[in-house]
């Protein structure tokens, strides 16, 4: 079950979605095709959010870099695609330098998310999904029911259907607590709780965005669809959407 895009274009371009998307991938390009497993072991103890480390007061900027460093190619690009789906939209309605902000305070409060339960574990942190889940918490509460493409994968067949946001990002948020619940921080490999503290810094980070549009005037305006003609798509043609951006 992936998401691979939205229905919801943005009418702007998105500079630092793009940038985002391109310093991730630049950073991974410079170290990791040239690292062994075992150099590469030692980056993430230098450069990833360790929690013991962190909470004796040293290593304080790892909860900027380790957001930038990522354990391999799947993991690269899975993130990426979720920020190019979501942060589109987010950008637009925050401005650059606000959705900036916002990006790093969502990934620093998933860092934090993920050190509190086992402050003192030795295991590094890398990975921007902490903050892209922050971008996901803020477009379900802009655009609940904005439609989102999933591609489900069903053994020997695959399909895509349209589904609203709502239920996309909600079992997404489900099974992260489900998993965060039930599999301990340092024997899962995924941080299942840096991705629920960014999902909900970026819900409550949204918040003064959704207030100036109205709250709950503004879901009943939009009936939860973004404010503008969707995207539609076809089957025989091209996915990119049908709304020119201004620039």
């Amino acid at each position: 079950m992936f998401p691979i895009r939205d229905h919801n274009p943005s009418g702007r371009t998105p500079y630092v979605t793009f940038a985002l998307i391109a310093i991730n991938i630049l950073i991974f390009l410079a170290y990791f095709p040239s690292l062994s497993d075992w150099d590469l072991q030692g980056f993430f103890m230098t450069w990833g959010l360790v929690p013991g480390r962190f909470m004796s007061g040293d290593g304080l900027e790892t909860i900027l870099t380790s957001m930038f460093l990522h354990g391999g190619w799947m993991h690269l690009a899975g993130n990426m695609l979720f920020l190019w789906i979501y942060g589109d939209n987010l950008e637009e309605e925050m401005g650059h330098l606000g959705f900036l902000i916002f990006y790093l305070a969502c990934g620093a409060a998933a860092g934090l998310a993920q050190v509190l339960p086992d402050p003192g574990s030795p295991v590094p942190m890398v990975g921007a999904s902490g903050a892209i889940a922050g971008v996901m918490g803020g477009y379900l509460l802009l655009f609940p029911k904005a439609k989102v493409d999933v591609l489900f994968i069903f053994i020997i067949f695959f399909r895509i259907f349209a589904i609203p946001a709502w239920i996309v990002l909600g079992l997404w948020l489900v099974i992260q607590i489900g998993s965060g619940v039930a599999i301990p921080g340092d024997e899962g490999g995924v941080a299942y709780w840096a991705h629920v503290g960014g999902f909900v810094a970026g819900l409550i980070l949204t918040l003064p965005v959704w207030l100036r549009r109205g709250a709950s005037g503004y879901w009943r305006q939009t009936a939860g669809h973004p404010p503008h003609p969707e995207t539609h798509f076809e089957a025989s043609r091209s996915n990119v959407p049908l709304v020119r951006r201004r620039r």
